[in-house]
This record gives C-alpha cells, sequence and structure tokens, in this order.
C-alpha cells in the first residue's frame, strides 16, 4: 500500500489552485495521482474545483471563525468550534489510515486539522507560505514543519524562499505580441486590434465595491473606441449585476461570472485586481501591468503588504478599497495607458516573478519523504 502526500487546503480559488499547481508538479517529478491525496472544506470553492479530478477529494466538516466579539458571530464561532472539532478528528483518522509520507498545507480553513493531525501522528509537514504574512493557521504551526516553502524573503527555520506555485497553464500563457494579437482575434467576438484591453477580476467571489466602481468605470468611457473592458463581477454579484449593467455606445464592455485566467491573462494589457498572493504571483509572472485593491480586513492587512511589494518596484499601482470608484479607476488608466509607462511597470513586474515555483516546492517535498 502505497504511503500518499496529502496536499490540504482551501476555501478559495487562491488556495485550491495552488494545490493543483503543487500536485502538477508532483506528476511531473514522479509521483503519481494515486500516491496523492485532496483535503479540503465542505464549503469551500474546492468542493466544485477539485472534484472528479484524477487525484482523490476528502471534504472535512466545519466553517472557519470569525475574528468578532459580536453576539452573532460569537454564536457562529460556537458552531464552528464544533466543526472544527469534528473536522479533526476526521482529520486524525484519515491520516492514520492512510499511512501519509508527509502533509503540504497551503492554509485555509481546512489544512488547520490535517497539519495539526500531522503533528500528532509525527508526519512530516511542509507549510507553503504565499501571502507575505500568512494567516493564523500558518503561524500556529511553523514550529513543527519540516520546511516552510515561502514566496517572500522571511526569518526562520526550516525556509526556502520558492515563489508561489502557479497552475503549468498559467506559467506558460504566451504573451508576445504575436500571441496577444492571436488571442484577441480569437475571441468571441474579437476584439479589434486598436483597443487596450482592461481585465477586472478580483477573485471567484468578487468585491461589490469593485463592481459598483467598475460599473461607473463603464459609464464613463461609454464613449471610446479604444478601450475593451473585460469585468469578472464573480459568481456572487453576478445575476444582480446584470440587471445593473450600463448601456455603453462604443466601449466594448464584457460582463462575465468567472473567467478563464489563462484565456484573460492571454489579453489583458492591464489588470484592476485584488492582491492575493497567487493573484500577484501571477501578474508577476506574466509581467502584467495592475492596479491593486487590496481586500480591506484581510487578517494582518496581508494583501496590502503583498501590493506594496509590486508597487514599490513599479509593476503596479496601489488603490484602496475606500478610495476605489469609477473616477479614480479612470484617472490611474489613463496615467498608465501609454506604450511607455506600460512597458516600464510590465517589465519591473516581472522582475519580481519566481518561475517554476511550483517545482521548487515539488523537490522539497520530494526530498522531505525521501527522508522518511
Amino acid at each position: 500500500m502505497s504511503r500518499p502526500v496529502v496536499i490540504t487546503g482551501g476555501g478559495t480559488g487562491g488556495h485550491v489552485f495552488p494545490m493543483t499547481a503543487i500536485a502538477e508538479a508532483l506528476g511531473e517529478g514522479g509521483v503519481p495521482s494515486t500516491d496523492l491525496r485532496f483535503v479540503g472544506s465542505r464549503r469551500g470553492q474546492e468542493a466544485q474545483l477539485l472534484a472528479n479530478g484524477e487525484v482523490p477529494l476528502t471534504l472535512l466538516p466545519g466553517r472557519g471563525l470569525r475574528r468578532s466579539l459580536r453576539a452573532g458571530d460569537l454564536a457562529r464561532n460556537l458552531i464552528g468550534a464544533a466543526g472544527l472539532l469534528a473536522a479533526c478528528c476526521v482529520a486524525a483518522w484519515k491520516l492514520r489510515r492512510w499511512r501519509a509520507s508527509a502533509v503540504v498545507s497551503v492554509g485555509g480553513y481546512a489544512s488547520f486539522a490535517v497539519a495539526l493531525a500531522a503533528v500528532l501522528w509525527r508526519c512530516p509537514l511542509i507549510l507553503v507560505e504565499f501571502d507575505a504574512e500568512p494567516g493564523a493557521a500558518q503561524r500556529l504551526l511553523r514550529r513543527f514543519a519540516a520546511a516552510r516553502c515561502c514566496a517572500f524573503p522571511t526569518s526562520g527555520a526550516n525556509v526556502i524562499v520558492t515563489g508561489a506555485p502557479l497552475r503549468e497553464a498559467i506559467e506558460t500563457v504566451d504573451r508576445s505580441a504575436g500571441a496577444r494579437a492571436r488571442a484577441r482575434a480569437a475571441a468571441s467576438p474579437p476584439i479589434e486590434p486598436a483597443r487596450a484591453v482592461v481585465v477586472v477580476m478580483t477573485g471567484s467571489l468578487g468585491s461589490g465595491r469593485v463592481n459598483a466602481a467598475v460599473r461607473e468605470l463603464a459609464e464613463l468611457w461609454s464613449s471610446r473606441r479604444d478601450r475593451t473592458l473585460i469585468h469578472v463581477t464573480g459568481r456572487r454579484d453576478y445575476l444582480e449585476y446584470l440587471a445593473l449593467k450600463p448601456e455603453t455606445e462604443w466601449l466594448d464592455y464584457r460582463v462575465l461570472a468567472f473567467g478563464d485566467m489563462v484565456e484573460l491573462w492571454s489579453l489583458a494589457d492591464v489588470a484592476v485586481c485584488r492582491a492575493g498572493a497567487i493573484t500577484v504571483a501571477e501578474l508577476t509572472a506574466l509581467s502584467i501591468p495592475s492596479i491593486l485593491v487590496p481586500l480591506p480586513g484581510a487578517p494582518h492587512d496581508h494583501q496590502t503588504k503583498n501590493a506594496h511589494t509590486v508597487v514599490a518596484a513599479g509593476g503596479a499601482v496601489l488603490l484602496r478599497d475606500d478610495a476605489c470608484t469609477g473616477a479614480a479607476l479612470a484617472d490611474r488608466l489613463e496615467e498608465m495607458m501609454s506604450p511607455e509607462r506600460l512597458s516600464a511597470m510590465a517589465a519591473a513586474a516581472g522582475a519580481l516573478a519566481r518561475p517554476r515555483a511550483a517545482d521548487a516546492i515539488a523537490a522539497v517535498i520530494i526530498d522531505v519523504r525521501g527522508e522518511r
């Protein structure tokens, strides 16, 4: 019976896609899919994104805890604590049954239960920390980790700076002038060559504030013949947004619930995004200039810290969430849109890239697993 590598995390696409990237890299390193297991949460995106794949998926019960002392949140946290206890019991039983050779945690609610079970059974634990300020679960478990694969330089024991893991399909996007022209011609409907393409993407659920600002931007740009605005609203607000979508005169304005980022990054001249670690890693890997709107209230303000890394290098412009309006987006985009400025920002963003991070992480996992 094989002793699998368990890859755990989830909740959002920002956790699920790195899990996929690591599994792909392990496969290329000689670890078959039968020697891998995904473990996530029943309430997360992994239930949709990882189901029916080659790697078996286990979903744990429960939900995350809220950082609030309000009565309603305290009641939810009591339920959440019970769910966490149940998840820990299931994770401990599964890990013992599988006799896992290593546990790889990318963060998120479900990862804590599985990583804790790894500590209990003395199974090697590898933490993948891709935010400038990792979440509470990752920080609590650092002292037990055999290795920490970090996206940013950091202090501590067993740290290996690898970068953030990206899917092969993202890393291999061709953004040469010829490839981008072909991608625009192949879009449905085709995008006119003279138009600059702005892609707005704020995650699988989206952002109400950014969506409202982009609606204002579309109205301001209604008569522009030199812009294509591709707006990924997120699944949560898509139907409501469609009912409020402005009519535009000449602007090529396209609204999607969820985008294929391989396709969208092949088209984009500029991106407007949140500053999650995987989004930042994709933008730098592909040398895409961006406006970053960090998620307010993110634990330890990690998205602002992620954004500052790119802004300081000159590859992005920072826009606070509470200042994100259509007029503010229009002003910043106009400042960026000269070919010279875009070229300089693209080069600055690309200088921060750490190519093949998933391969580097897979090599660490294989080494740790081989020491067992």
